[in-house]
């Protein structure tokens, strides 16, 4: 991403939580937490991550609502950013929340010495099927996350402009 596109991400999202919390007027929207917007590069569209409190179906209502309400936010979103183009808004579910939560609670029955109930949870971590991880010694230096390019190039002088 670029810095224009982070700017833009960030501005989005902190309108978007404004316009939810103060304009949207629905009773079936419950506590809901923009959590991250993510516009495409050319910014005709932009994935909005939302985070709900609430029990399940309560969640899916909730959800609802907001994807029947994102013509009016983007509409609002209009007025209030100076943009060519507002992207269009697609909703997507942030469960990180109830996940840390599921962590935090194995963590704690596991300090207590309990053991760790074993039913599958709803907001269970995603796990990879049928994929082995890459051994990273078999993988060049330079293509590992983390390394730094061995030869940086060096920096144009610059010209006085007189």
């Amino acid at each position: 991403m670029t810095q224009r596109t982070d700017r833009i991400d960030q501005l989005l999202r902190q309108e978007i939580g404004e316009i939810l919390s103060r304009e949207i007027q629905d009773p079936r929207i419950g506590f809901v937490t923009v959590t991250d917007v993510e516009t495409a590069p050319d910014l005709s569209t932009a994935r909005v991550w939302v985070s709900v409190i609430g029990q399940p179906d309560e969640r899916e209502l909730t959800m609802k609502a907001l994807q029947r309400a994102m013509p009016f936010v983007r509409h609002e979103l209009g007025s209030r950013v100076r943009l060519r183009r507002i992207p269009e808004l697609h909703l997507r579910t942030d469960d990180s929340a109830q996940r840390g939560t599921r962590v935090l609670q194995l963590l704690h029955e596991l300090e207590a010495g309990e053991a760790p109930d074993t039913a599958p949870a709803a907001e269970s971590l995603p796990t990879p099927a049928g994929r082995s991880l890459p051994d990273p010694a078999a993988t060049p230096r330079r293509a590992r996350k983390g390394h730094a390019r061995q030869h940086a190039p060096e920096p144009r002088p610059r010209r006085d402009r007189r």
